[in-house]
């Protein structure tokens, strides 16, 4: 038996482009939607689609035989978020989430990156897939800025290391720039990165015997806490 073959409808430049509509609605990037194609579980008016398609706004679009809305905007916020709150939809204990935050209808959103239950600062969150992969993955390099503070202060020859041999950790070599708040103060430090991977300054400090007390993000990429409070939000452009 031969089996019939699927006509894709025919789309133009003057279209919307599929895989940039299901980043938008899903908040995923557009390698992430070009995959959800590849897998065979996007459909256009109930055809399968395919890698490059377009499609009207009468059309009617499904993942996994779910219909999309169709009616959400790119969102960009960045919330100061407080010591004590989680990065993650759910409760983890008696620990509030960075969504007790923010208003019902802004739950959508997805935080960029992460910060532990007792670091505070900066965080983005947006329904743009691909404005969170660009700010994410190493190879962006997005610079991250830090106030930390220890609970002792730093040694200059383990200042040394950290910032020109770097500190093996288990998922490989960890830099970071240092910078001294005060000459007076070797507690108190500026820290810059171009990586983000869990717990990194915590755990490059740890491995040499410092515990860290306080760490707050001030900056991530091009974006700056300036003056917003801790609990709350403000829209950024990008």
């Amino acid at each position: 038996m031969t089996a019939q073959k699927q006509t894709q409808p025919q789309y133009n430049n003057k279209l919307l482009r599929l895989n940039k509509y299901l980043a938008l609605q899903l908040g995923i990037s557009r390698r992430e939607a070009d995959n959800l194609i590849d897998q065979k579980k996007v459909a256009i008016n109930n055809v399968t689609a395919t890698l490059g398609a377009r499609f009207s706004e009468n059309d009617k679009i499904t993942v996994d035989s779910k219909q999309i809305n169709k009616s959400v905007d790119y969102q960009y916020i960045a919330l100061n978020k407080p010591v004590g709150y989680v990065c993650s939809r759910k409760r983890q204990g008696d620990n509030p989430t960075i969504y007790d935050l923010l208003p019902e209808k802004y739950h959508h959103l997805k935080p960029v990156g992460r910060l532990d239950r007792n670091s505070s600062g900066i965080i983005l969150m947006t329904n743009d897939g691909d404005f969170a992969y660009q700010m994410t993955h190493p190879s962006f390099h997005k610079t991250k800025i830090y106030n930390v503070r220890l609970e002792n202060s730093l040694a200059p020859l383990h200042q040394q290391m950290i910032s020109d041999q770097g500190i093996t950790l288990d998922d490989g070599t960890s830099k970071l720039l240092l910078e001294r708040m005060s000459e007076t103060d070797r507690k108190s430090w500026i820290i810059t990165m171009h990586e983000g991977r869990n717990r990194q300054i915590r755990r490059t400090f740890g491995a040499l015997g410092y515990t860290v007390n306080k760490l707050h993000r001030t900056n991530f990429g091009n974006y700056a806490l300036g003056d917003i409070k801790p609990g709350e939000f403000e829209f950024v452009k990008i």
